[in-house]
């Protein structure tokens, strides 16, 4: 059985919307964020103290793009993954983790310097230098969806679920009234997916049922 430790609307979204595309069994525990200050017993699995934390068997992963990829690749064939002797393949890898490298870190750094650190600490140049940063190379998304309806392979894949948790940060933070054209119809399609609604309910029933806040978390890795 899979278990995915997840803080409601953190980085772990990402492979609990992957699971939910897949449909298949997993565990969910839940955690208060931050995990490392709330739930120090957290540290005993993830000496990092940080969400998410896959465990499928004997693996066990901590960063959310590659357990997007390991999950696609190893439960869904051809499906939600892209083959390496496929020409899409290249560009499946590169969205899939430009998702988190690129488009999520500077994210992160607006939420540090504009609301968790304290007062005096605050960044407000530091902020606006990466919100910026994030709304420049989100062009590459708009240039990617011109001639397709997904970010790659003319089909939805686990390179959307990367991307599309980088745009639900940034709809979190602010950002969506200035994504291009394609960017907004491409977000509002992935949305829709009976998956993401899914992902949206479950994450909120074991919140409730875990005794866990369930407002949206701050983003962690």
């Amino acid at each position: 059985m899979i278990t995915l430790h997840h803080c409601v609307s953190a980085r772990s979204f990402r492979p609990l919307w992957m699971l939910e595309e897949l449909g298949i069994p997993y565990q969910l525990r839940m955690l208060p964020f931050p995990p490392r200050v709330l739930a120090r017993e957290y540290l005993q699995d993830n000496p990092l103290g940080t969400v998410p934390l896959l465990c499928d068997g004997d693996i066990r992963m901590t960063e959310s793009a590659a357990m997007c990829q390991y999950l696609a690749a190893r439960y869904s064939p051809n499906e939600f993954d892209v083959p390496v002797n496929d020409p899409a393949y290249g560009s499946y890898l590169n969205y899939l983790h430009m998702g988190e490298a690129t488009l999520t870190f500077p994210q992160t750094l607006v939420l540090r310097y504009t609301h968790f650190e304290s007062a005096e600490r605050r960044q407000p140049q530091v902020a606006t230098d990466y919100s910026r940063w994030f709304l420049a190379r989100l062009r590459a998304v708009d240039a990617a969806l011109n001639q397709q309806e997904y970010i790659c392979a003319n089909r939805f894949t686990a390179a959307d679920v990367s991307v599309g948790y980088a745009l639900q940060l940034a709809e979190h933070l602010g950002f969506k009234p200035e994504f291009a054209s394609n960017v907004a119809a491409y977000w509002e399609r992935l949305k829709q997916r009976p998956a993401f609604q899914r992902a949206l309910q479950v994450q909120h029933e074991a919140a409730l049922a875990q005794g866990v806040p369930t407002v949206p978390s701050p983003d962690i890795r």
